[in-house]
């Protein structure tokens, strides 16, 4: 079952049971609980899903210590935070406790305040460290559409990744600032519209040229003249070039994603520790991809908060993440399921229903010792990613060129 067919059945299930549910604790079991399972969170293990979670530096009120409801961790690290309401009370309005908890734990960088319906989605945007008062993302279980299922993915926790979340983030704010501001423009065109609008129509053709400056008799004049041209352009789109546009491949020009080694270093990666167990994993399987005879990229790794992963060199040319925690061990690679299954026959597989902008799979192991029987599949996950990148070693290069 994929990520979208695992919202749809809580949602299904939310449905039916809203109307029943009174309360914060009937709210956190009945409709929170098998959400937090969706996104891929054991509800089941402690260790990754703590309910009211009390810090050491939790300090007391009214005789109590202060809390949240429930600490998501992956790998021993609280990666979120979750404040729950009950089904009736709006989810727009957080405790002092959950900012103060967010503030304080370093590798939780999203909170989320939730009524079992909304989920009000929140990270450290204007300030590092300092929770935002505005959610970044907000979803409904009840109404949402395929857009919000893949903003919704970034939280899964087979593929949480603080950095790819805060891009992401970052992006939403300014998308929908960014399409409210066209489209009050396109509306009601501002006089400073106006006014770029008549001079950059000026500097494109003598033709259009007059004398004088463009002053407010000169907008006044342009106004509707912008309008009709505004509302004859989006017809056209939608008419004609739209279908022909969304029918080929579009060519996004992007920063490279240059390799997350060489940017400065997050602050949060720095108190990272990485563990004597995961260089062990990354030796074996640097022996592994050493055997191939196509390919010789040198592998490097990047440890996170949630996982440890494995590449050709650059961060997004991965081809191995590593899960390794003390209670569960798994890894997830870019092949299918059906694949996996056929070079890991010994082995639990799973499909990984969060997205990871293409085929995806999970494998429990019991230990790092498990990666001797796996060697097939690791060296068919390295040479699948290498071939996409198209590196030759010397020898295939010497053997073209004889050729």
């Amino acid at each position: 079952m994929g990520f979208a067919e695992d919202i749809a059945k809580v949602s299904e299930q939310v449905r039916k049971r809203a109307d029943q549910v009174v309360g914060e604790e009937a709210a956190k079991m009945a409709l929170i609980v098998p959400f937090l399972s969706a996104v891929g969170y054991d509800v089941y293990d402690p260790s990754e899903v703590i309910p009211e979670y009390v810090a050491d530096f939790a300090t007391r009120k009214a005789g109590q210590f202060e809390k949240v409801d429930y600490a998501l961790a992956i790998n021993n690290n609280i990666v979120m935070l979750v404040e729950a309401k009950a089904r009736g009370q709006k989810a727009d309005a957080h405790d002092g406790q959950l900012r103060k908890y967010f503030n304080a734990l370093l590798t939780a960088k999203v909170a989320v305040v939730t009524n079992g319906i909304e989920y009000r989605f929140f990270t450290d945007l204007r300030h590092q460290n300092i929770m935002d008062k505005e959610p970044f993302f907000i979803f409904n279980i009840l109404e949402y559409d395929s857009k919000d299922i893949e903003n919704l993915k970034v939280f899964h926790r087979d593929t949480f990744d603080v950095a790819a979340i805060t891009h992401h983030a970052e992006e939403m704010v300014y998308v929908k600032g960014m399409t409210q501001l066209v489209g009050n423009l396109l509306r009601s065109p501002s006089e400073k519209f106006i006014h770029f609008l008549v001079s950059e129509l000026r500097a494109s053709d003598s033709k259009y040229e007059f004398s004088g400056n463009i002053n407010t008799k000169v907008v006044n004049k342009f106004n509707p003249i912008i309008k009709k041209s505004i509302q004859e352009s989006l017809l056209d789109l939608m008419t004609s070039s739209l279908s022909r546009e969304m029918s080929q491949p579009v060519k996004v020009e992007v920063e490279p994603e240059i390799e997350e080694e060489e940017q400065p270093q997050d602050p949060q990666e720095s108190r990272i520790l990485t563990t004597a167990e995961e260089i062990a994993a990354f030796e074996k399987i640097k022996a592994i991809t050493q055997t191939s005879k196509s390919y010789s990229f040198e592998l490097k790794y990047r440890d996170t908060t949630s996982y440890f992963g494995i590449n050709l060199g650059k961060t997004t040319w991965w081809f191995l993440r590593l899960y390794l925690s003390s209670q569960k061990k798994s890894f997830i690679v870019r092949l299918s399921v059906d694949e996996v299954k056929s070079l890991a026959s010994n082995f639990e597989v799973q499909e990984v229903s969060a997205s990871l902008g293409d085929a995806a799979s999970k494998v429990i192991i019991s230990s790092v010792s498990d990666l001797d029987k796996l060697t097939s599949l690791i060296l068919r996950c390295y040479e699948a990613e290498a071939a996409k990148h198209q590196t030759l070693t010397p020898d295939l290069i010497r053997m073209e060129k004889s050729a």
